[in-house]
Formats: structure tokens, sequence, C-alpha cells
């Protein structure tokens, strides 16, 4: 059990989707896995773990609006449960005219104007990359 996790050791898969919104991890979860328990409910941060359609062991957690509860979220899931593979899902906003509201969009990199960024990476910016492999098989399931 970490400080905002009260799941027990084993209850997170290494294969973590993370939307923002608790009720949209409720949602997630209950309409695209079974055999689904819930694992988290500290500070009404809904999470569940259970069996994708394929058979993979998936958890979802919200993790909130914003880099620093995705920061404290993403520490503890890897660091304190082994988590191995973290994508957010959720919404986004776009300055492109030809992206609609509810279009779907996978992004292999983004990077983000935040103060905690440029203080974690001494005034840098930093655009984490998704894994091809991961990336082009949500492109495939998506397809």
């Amino acid at each position: 059990m970490s400080i905002h996790i009260d799941a027990r050791p084993g209850d997170i898969a290494e294969t973590v989707l993370l939307p923002g919104d608790p009720l949209r991890a409720q949602f997630v979860a209950k309409t695209f896995l079974s055999s689904v328990k819930c694992v988290n409910t500290v500070r009404n941060m809904l999470g569940y773990t259970g069996i994708s359609a394929r058979g993979n062991r998936v958890t979802v957690l919200g993790a909130g609006m914003g880099m620093p509860m995705l920061s404290i979220y993403a520490h503890e899931l890897v660091n304190e449960y082994g988590a191995k593979r973290l994508i957010r899902v959720g919404s986004c906003g776009s300055f492109q005219a030809d992206i609609k509201l509810r279009d779907i969009i996978l992004v292999a990199s983004a990077c983000s104007d935040s103060a905690i960024n440029f203080g974690r990476f001494k005034g840098m910016s930093f655009a984490p990359t998704a894994d091809f492999q991961l990336l082009y098989q949500a492109y495939i399931a998506a397809s």
C-alpha cells in the first residue's frame, strides 16, 4: 500500500490505463473488463483491476487533472506496485481546426509547459514518447 493508492500487493496489473476522471475509470473497467475488482478508493480516485477481452490483466485508475496528480500516481504505480506500462487515456484539447470533439487521437509524443516538467528536467522541456509497438497495437485495435 502506498500513500495515495490503497491497493494490496498484487492488486495492480503491469498495464495501467490512466484516465483523469475516476468515474471514467469506473466506466472503462465495468464496460471493457471482466472479473473486475475495485483496488483503490483513496480520495475517491477509483481504481479497478480486471481482465481484458484478450485475457490480459489490466488496471484502470483515475489520475486526476494535471501533471502534479499524474506524477504522484505514476511514481507510486511504478515504484510501489511494479507497473510496467502506463497509458494515459481521456480527453485533450487541440489548436487544430480539423480535430473535432470526440475524435480519437493516438499520440506518439507530447510535452507540456508545466512548471513540474521544467523543475524536474532543469529548465528543459521533456516529451515522453510512447513505445512504438504499443502505440501501433493501439492503432490496430482502434482501426
